[in-house]
Parts: structure tokens; sequence; C-alpha cells
């Protein structure tokens, strides 16, 4: 996008915040999340604030947008100019006024920032009422505009639709046309990109370019992934605990940091090409002749009711005929965006959701065991799931959360069990001393670091870690990567490594397969699939990760040409079939047939 526009005492800053400190009331006393902040922005300007949680990023973009959560977050100095407007000066109804007018925020999850009960047309058309004297049929109108500026397709038919009808990179869509409607002066975007898929993520961001380059609105772009940095800013402030440690150029930053958080920071981000290559630390193929997991046309079908007697009348392909061997002290990577059908796989291997198909662990298929068979084969089968928060029982210790499999299985004497849960905690890097605290006590990747003990606790031979990293910091995410590498190899054990993020994929992977529309498309080593991927889908989701360098960055993101088709078919309607060919030492790719 170009260098950051040159101040001059002529052009003044579109904003300009001095000395900005936001406090927080908690039962000890106010204590600051933000301290003693500065910056400026300069119109036409793309600034980016990095750091990792906690760092105080969001709670700047709140303050300034004067949406801190009140009485228990307040401004406790500073000053926040937007023009000659000191907004932190202003009352809640002249606030209101300049709020989507004049300065406009794009938050993190569309879902929980749409109203679910409006339709997209009346959450579009109430902004522009509010701030326009435009008549409701030009109102209308001018929604229209926004979301076709958006590039979505039949945008007048869209109107209609509610939040949930859409999928989560049209809602993020809709989103920005909300925020750019009334073309603002300062566009801030907290993290508007971290729950999409690569692709996705991909269109968002030329996106943000393409509206940037046509209305020359100024974007303070708010987020912890440095390869989105590289690619956008033109300037970077680095924060941590509140204050701010680094600010420069964006080819300074990352050229040459000048600060040690910088650099840990920039150390620990994951970049394509890093891992291909690399001597493996262990023989997954001589451990042993029996595979850990075999899933041989594994399919997936969930019925959808409609009509006026409810009957069957459409029916999703969640997987169709998906075969894959994981060999013990292996990790197979499973990547695709949202909707392909990773998780339901992962699910049916976990005895999750009912499939079809043949699904064997350790030689054993699981179709013609008995109950309680089946039960003594699934301890060799154990998930981590993406958000540790919501895979603990609030109201438990964690050291009783991870001992209960073995409580389940009725394995060991409750010393014996103690015992076995406090050298868990300490394998980890938590200590026994935590397994008295609750899960509101620990950080992210503490709480994740717990999932991971207890995902070992009844000593599996499969661990599925279903985008396990991917809520993570990246500093954090890297010390969980390098965690389940060395469990590995300590343990022998195997992992179906569940991601969308294929940087972090090339890191941990042996091999990885390529999941589009319910199907594999690509399957292979980790290095015939990064080195030379053979399907186009691949290639995409490749190309598509952002580059943490800003010498390398793209004048264009690659766009997807068309919105990815739908799993869903009437009944009696064939799903596509695609047929993998070996291309040269067990690389399978698909061809439509």
């Amino acid at each position: 996008m170009g260098v950051a526009p040159t101040m001059t005492s002529e052009t003044k800053p579109i904003l300009d915040i001095a000395n900005l400190s936001v406090s927080v009331r908690g039962e000890d006393g106010e204590r600051e999340v933000v301290s003693d902040l500065s910056l400026t922005l300069a119109r036409g300007e793309t600034l980016c604030i990095a750091g990792e949680s906690g760092s105080g990023k969001s709670m700047t973009a709140l303050a300034i947008m004067q949406l801190l959560p009140q009485p228990a977050a307040r401004i406790s100095s500073g000053k926040i100019h937007l023009g000659d407007t000191d907004l932190a000066d202003l009352d809640e109804r002249r606030m209101r006024r300049i709020r989507g007018d004049r300065i406009a925020m794009i938050f993190q999850e569309p879902m929980t920032s749409l109203n679910p009960v409006l339709s997209i047309g009346r959450q579009l058309t109430e902004s522009i009422e509010a701030h326009t004297s435009l008549s409701q049929n030009d109102a209308r109108q001018r929604a229209i505009e926004a979301l076709k500026a958006v590039r979505i397709s039949e945008a007048e038919s869209r109107l209609n639709q509610f939040p949930h009808e859409l999928s989560g990179g049209m809602r993020q869509r809709v989103m920005i046309a909300m925020a750019l409607a009334l073309e603002p002066d300062v566009l801030i975007a907290d993290e508007p990109t971290t729950a999409l898929d690569v692709t996705v993520q991909g269109e968002v961001l030329e996106l943000l370019r393409d509206l940037q380059r046509q209305h020359g609105t100024s974007v303070i772009l708010i987020t912890h992934d440095m390869g989105v940095v590289a690619e956008m800013a033109n300037r970077v402030i680095i924060m941590r605990h509140g204050r701010m440690v680094e600010e420069g150029k964006t080819s300074d930053i990352f050229g040459r940091p000048q600060a040690d958080y910088t650099r840990e920071l920039l150390a620990a981000v994951p970049r394509i090409g890093s891992g291909v290559g690399r001597q493996k630390s262990r023989d997954v193929e001589m451990a042993t002749p029996v595979n850990v997991a075999e899933v041989k046309d594994l399919h997936v079908r969930f019925d959808l009711h409609g009509g006026f007697f409810g009957r069957v009348n459409r029916r999703v392909h969640a997987v169709e005929g998906v075969s894959f061997s994981i060999a013990p002290n292996e990790t197979l990577a499973l990547v695709g965006e949202s909707g392909c059908g990773k998780s339901t796989t992962a699910k049916a291997l976990a005895g999750l959701v009912p499939y079809s198909g043949d699904i064997a662990i350790g030689g054993r298929n699981l179709s013609g065991l008995a109950r309680d068979e089946r039960k003594a084969v699934r301890r060799d089968v154990q998930m981590i799931f993406q958000d540790p928060y919501a895979s603990l029982d609030p109201r438990m210790r964690v050291g009783d959360l991870v001992a209960e499999p073995l409580v389940i299985h009725g394995i060991a004497s409750k010393e014996e069990r103690h015992a076995r849960v406090a050298a868990l905690f300490e394998r980890v890097g938590l200590s026994a001393d935590q397994m008295e605290l609750y899960p509101h006590e620990f950080s992210g990747g503490q709480r994740q670091r717990v999932c991971i003990a207890r995902a070992l606790a009844l000593r599996p031979k499969l661990i599925i870690a279903d985008e396990s990293v991917s809520a993570l910091d990246v500093s954090v995410q890297a010390r969980v990567l390098d965690l389940l590498k060395e469990l590995q190899r300590e343990f022998g054990v195997a992992y179906l490594f569940i991601s969308h993020d294929m940087a972090v994929v090339e890191n941990i992977s042996d091999r990885v397969a390529v999941m589009y529309l319910g199907q594999v498309v690509e399957m292979g080593t980790r290095d015939q699939v990064f080195s030379n991927p053979r399907h186009p889908y691949t290639r995409r989701l490749i190309e598509a990760v952002p580059v943490p360098d800003p010498d390398k960055r793209r004048s264009r993101f690659a766009r997807l040409d068309q919105e990815i088709p739908s799993a869903t078919r009437k009944i009696g309607e064939a799903p596509l079939k695609l047929a993998l060919r070996d291309v040269g030492d067990g690389h399978l790719v698909a061809a439509e047939s």
C-alpha cells in the first residue's frame, strides 16, 4: 500500500491520541490496562497495533470509540482528537452522531456483532437513516451499493436475509459494508480476519485495500497476526501489558526491531517454507506394522427437514468417501476451509457422530465391537478442542478435570491418580500446586496445556487436535506446538492435527490431507504438498497465507473465482465425486470423475 503519508505542519493527523490511560475496576481497586499511550494517524494511512492478548489493543480501540464497558472501565487520563474534536470530552448523545459517520469499527466476530433477529437490510439502513436525511428508499439503495462495494453477490436479495443465513466471510463483508456505508474518515478494524479461513482472510484484506484506495479512509488495524501486519501496515505499534514498546515504519519493525519483545514476537511467527525439507527426528514407518488408525470410505451425512410436514428433503454430504491411515508417532494434518469436513471427520473417528464406512483403531474395526469393547478402544483416542475454556467445566478444579478420564475408566487408586495427574502437570509445563485452581484462573495457553494433560491421562495412541492452537497468540502457539512435538517424541503418540493455518500445518505435520467439500483432493508428505502442490485448491490455500515480510508484500491477494459450492444436496441428487490418483511416491491428487 505504499509508504506512510509524510506528516507536515500543514497536514494535521486525522486522529491524535495523547497520553491515553484506561483503567479497569476490580476487587482490588483500579488498575491500568492502557498506560500513557500516544499515537497519530495520518489521512489515508494504515496503522497496525499489534501485540498479544491483554496488551491493550482492543481497549484502546474501545476507548477511541467511547464504547468502554462502564462503570467497570473508564478513560482515566489523556486526549483523543478526531480532527479538532476531543472524543474523550463528548457525552453519549454527541458521540453517537460521530460514531458510524466520522469514525467506524469492524469487530472480530461478526456473528456476535450483528443482531440475529434483524435482517441484513434493516441493520444497514438504520445507521444510514440515523446519520443522513435520506428517505427509506434512498437508504435502501445506499445499502445495496454498500453490499456491492464489498463484492457480495445478489446484493438486493441479501437485504432480506438474516445473519445466520450467511457464511462467516459474508457476514464479515456485511460488517465492512455497514462500517463504510457512510464513508467515515477513520475505520478501526479489530482482528477482522482472525476467525476467517485463509482465502477468505485474503479476500477481506484485499477488500479493505480497495476501499481505502477509493475513499482515502484512514485505518487502524488491530491484530496479533504479524503476517497481516507485514501485508497491510504503513506503520506499526507494538503493545505489551498496556504500554507501547516500539513504534515505527513496517520495514523497520520487521527488519530492525529494537525491543526484545518485538524480536520474540517475530521469531515465534510460523513461516511457510521453514518446515519443508527438515530432517525428521523420528521414523514413523518402522515403529510397528499396525497403524494406529485406518479410515476407509468414510461417509457422514446429515438430514435436513423442510416443507409443511417437516419431511427430509435435503441432505448435507459432510464427508464423502474419505480414506487415510495414521502410523504410530506420525502427525497427519487435515487442512481446508470451514465446512470442508475436517472436524466432522475427526468426530467420526472419535465416535461422536454416526457414519458409514470403516474405522479401525489399533487394528480393531469399531463397527464390529460390543459397547464395552468400544469403550476400551476409545481410551486410545482422545481430543484437544479449539477453545480450551469451553472444554473445561468451570465448576471443577483442573486437577479433577485431568483425573476424570481415569475415574471414568476405573484406572488406578485415588492416590495413584493424584500422582499421575501431578506428573502430567509437570510434564506439560504446569506445576502440581496448580491442580487446585479453577479454569478461569489460567491464561488461554495454560488452559490449553491442561487440555493436553487431560488428553494424555489415558496414555492414548492417537490424539485428535482440532484447531487446538488457532485461538492462541503467536508466541503461546509456538510454545504449545513445541510441547506437542516433545510429547510425541516422549510417548510415541500419533496426532490427527486439524487446522486451516497452512504455516502451522507445515511446521508440525509429517503428512498432509487437503479436504474440499467433504472429500480429500490431495494427500502426501509435508514436502510433497508444500513444495509441489498439484491440486489448484491446495495451491490457492498456500498462496493465500500472509507473508510476515514487508519486502514480499503482494500487490494483490489471490481471490476466489466464485463462492465455494454447498455440500447440501436434494434427496436423490448425486454428490460431486472425486477420484484420487497417484502422481508419484504416494502423492495423491484428485481428478473429477
